[in-house]
This record gives structure tokens, C-alpha cells and sequence, in this order.
């Protein structure tokens, strides 16, 4: 009667999340066991599923994304939630962009918790209103932006200095830069043209051009403290998914009121995402009820409306209503459906859901080398870029 969990939510928001579920199962009578390993981008927690799988102490679930999902599946240690999945129509209501990521040979494998989408600019509103400022609707604009409040004394751009997060920011540049199909091109079809072409030259251009609107301690700095820089106002603008989202919501901030959200500029119409999956292991028959369990429970709506509200993010499923979500929520689950129906929904590269993750890892690693002035020029960056992908295929 327990559910083992390795995940990696640390943060207030994360933390919040995770409540309702711990909650819900424990209504039902199953313990909670947390195996929580603390890094925004999960790095330390697969690792560390890695040694737990290695010694045949699979957990109940861990939290994972996409291609770690198929990895795992293809090894042959994922257990088979079909019967569960048939019985309540996930085939229905789970977009077809995430069942490639949780239905492995025909078996459903793992549970969508959610979708992410990572091109958002999370703004103070109370700074916005003190320098003049309104929605960027270019690149340019945004560049605008980020002067006047550096000329208000105001750290313009709150990033945290980690591989992930300045990997995160590119995807959305690179979307705006060169619009939804260059975009698809260079980072889900990893076409060498687009990936060595002008417009990704560019689009390390314009990565330079934001990147100096950083404060000087960035570098290092997790992701929700660089949210926590936005809500008490010591900075204007974040790039980052919507969990940051989930941290205003745990300071108790409105949208519209507190704060404002915003697509990239120029990504209007398009969302780049990552899903949270509960992958579900082989475990044996004793512990095969509480992991039924914990899969319905995960996709029931009750629960994906309610932990998403929390969350920052959207549901996994396309039939839950969005009557409990803030400004925010509704606009992410309208752009969600638009772009799930007009073929503008991406994975993020950064995220793990553009390419296998040795491919996303050399991603992050140029990025990051751009940023912190070890790659110098853009030719150089693009070179780079190339070569990478190419030795991680």
C-alpha cells in the first residue's frame, strides 16, 4: 500500500503540486514515500534512477521526460498500464504528441502529468508600470523593454546560469527568429541545413543582444530563484516555462494583477513543450495495485485540473475544463489546443522532447558555452552547434 515516488520538485511551487496527489492517494489509503533529488532539470534524478534501476529497486514511478521514457520502455524494465489506459479512454483525451512519448510497442508505459510550454516571458507588473512599459510584440521590442528598465535601475532579465535554463531561453529565440517551420527543421528533424544556416546565426546574435540584460551573480543560480527575483520586483522579465508560473502561485500572486505573461515575442500561435510522465516500472504483483492506483489517479480530471492550477502548467488531457485556471492557465490551455490542431506544437530541445537527450545534452552544452564566453562568435557557435548534434546522433 505505497507509492514510491523519485521526482525531482523541490521548489515551493513544485512541492505544492505534488500535495494534491500525495492527497488524493492517501484518501485511497496509499503512503507516500518521496525519493525527491533536487535540480531544476532532473539531471540528478535520472541519474540516480539510473543506480536504483542498475540494482533492481525500480520505484513505484519516477518523474521523467520523453525520450528517458522510451529509453527505459526499450531496456524492457517499464511495467503496462494498457488495461487502466483502455478502460479510461487515454487514447481519447491525451494529445498524440505526448502518446509517442508514453506508448511503447503498442503498451502504455507511463502517465502524463501535464503539458509545459517554455515560450513565455514572465513580467512584474508593478515594474512594468513604473518604466512605461507594454507587451513586446518583436524581438526588438523586447530588447526595448529590457533598456528601459535597465535605465530604471532595474535588473531587466532574472536568469539562473545553468545549461538547462540558458538552453530553455534559446528555444524560444530560435523559434522567433526564424518562425514555427525553421524551427521544427533545426531542432525535432535536427536538419543540418537549418541547424548551420544564417537564420540559426542570427539567432545566436539575438542570444547575445538579451543575454546582456543579466545581473553579474547569474551565473549557477537555480531557476526559482531567478523566478523569485520577478515577484519581488528586483528584476523585470524571466524566459522560462510555465512552472514559473507555479512559484507566483505559491506567493500568492494574481495575473493581470501581480504579474503578466506573455508568448516570446514572435511566437505567438506556436508552443514549444515538455511533459512531466510518471513512467511506470515493472514492479512486482504486491505493488502492482497502489501503481494502478497512482495512474488513475494522475489522469483523472479532477486531479489534472487541480494540480495543474497549482503547477503552472496545462492538462495532459484535451477534455478537462479550464473553469479553476487563472488568465494565465486559460491562455496556456487555448494556445495548447490551436496550436495541437494547426501543427505548431513543438518539442523543446532544451526540455528532452525535441531529440534523445544525448543530442539535447550537446544542445546545452553549446548554448551554455555562448553564454558564459567560451564560444565567441556566432559562425563559430553555429560550427559548434553542428558538430555536436552530429556526434550525438
Amino acid at each position: 500500500k505505497e507509492v514510491q515516488m523519485l521526482h525531482w520538485w523541490t521548489s515551493g511551487g513544485e512541492a505544492a503540486a505534488l500535495n494534491v496527489l500525495k492527497e488524493d492517494l492517501s484518501k485511497e489509503g496509499f503512503a507516500w514515500k518521496d525519493v525527491p533529488v533536487a535540480g531544476g532539470g532532473g539531471d540528478a534524478a535520472m541519474t540516480a534512477l539510473k543506480a536504483m534501476v542498475a540494482a533492481g529497486t525500480y520505484p513505484t514511478a519516477s518523474q521523467m521526460l520523453g525520450y528517458t521514457v522510451l529509453d527505459y520502455a526499450q531496456a524492457g524494465v517499464m511495467g503496462d498500464l494498457t488495461e487502466t489506459a483502455t478502460k479510461e479512454g487515454w487514447d481519447k483525451s491525451v494529445p498524440a504528441a505526448l502518446q509517442k512519448f508514453s506508448v511503447y510497442d503498442g503498451k502504455w508505459v507511463a502517465a502524463p502529468v501535464n503539458v509545459h510550454s517554455v515560450n513565455w516571458l514572465w513580467i512584474n507588473k508593478a515594474v512594468m508600470d513604473k518604466i512605461g512599459g507594454t507587451e513586446p510584440k518583436t524581438f526588438d521590442e523586447l530588447i526595448a523593454l529590457l533598456d528601459k528598465a535597465k535605465a530604471a535601475g532595474v535588473i531587466p532579465l532574472a536568469l539562473g546560469g545553468q545549461n538547462w535554463q540558458e538552453a530553455t531561453m534559446f528555444d524560444s529565440i530560435v523559434l522567433s527568429t526564424g518562425g514555427p517551420e525553421f524551427y521544427k527543421k533545426a531542432f525535432n528533424d535536427l536538419d543540418e541545413e537549418s541547424l548551420k544556416s544564417d537564420t540559426m546565426k542570427k539567432s545566436f546574435d539575438n542570444l547575445a543582444k538579451i543575454i546582456k540584460y543579466v545581473d553579474l551573480n547569474f551565473s549557477g543560480r537555480d531557476w526559482n530563484l531567478a523566478t523569485a527575483m520577478v515577484i519581488k520586483g528586483d528584476a523585470l522579465v524571466q524566459v522560462m516555462g510555465d512552472w514559473a508560473k507555479g512559484e507566483f502561485v505559491a506567493a500568492k500572486k494574481t495575473p493581470d494583477t501581480d504579474f503578466l505573461c506573455y508568448r516570446f515575442p514572435g511566437t505567438n500561435g506556436s508552443v514549444i513543450y515538455n511533459s512531466d510522465m510518471f513512467g511506470m516500472f515493472d514492479v512486482p504483483d504486491d505493488r502492482k495495485a497502489a501503481q494502478v492506483a497512482l495512474a488513475t489517479a494522475t489522469l483523472s480530471k479532477s486531479f489534472q485540473s487541480a494540480f495543474n492550477v497549482v503547477k503552472g502548467s496545462v492538462p495532459a488531457r484535451t477534455d478537462v475544463p479550464d473553469t479553476d485556471f487563472d488568465a494565465c492557465g486559460k491562455k496556456g490551455i487555448a494556445d495548447l489546443k490551436a496550436a495541437n490542431e494547426g501543427g505548431t506544437l513543438f518539442g523543446s530541445l532544451a526540455q528532452g522532447y525535441g531529440a534523445p537527450p544525448a543530442v539535447a545534452n550537446a544542445y546545452k552544452d553549446v548554448v551554455s558555452k555562448f553564454v558564459h564566453g567560451q564560444i565567441t562568435t556566432s559562425d563559430q557557435a553555429v560550427e559548434e552547434l553542428v558538430k555536436a548534434i552530429d556526434d550525438a546522433k
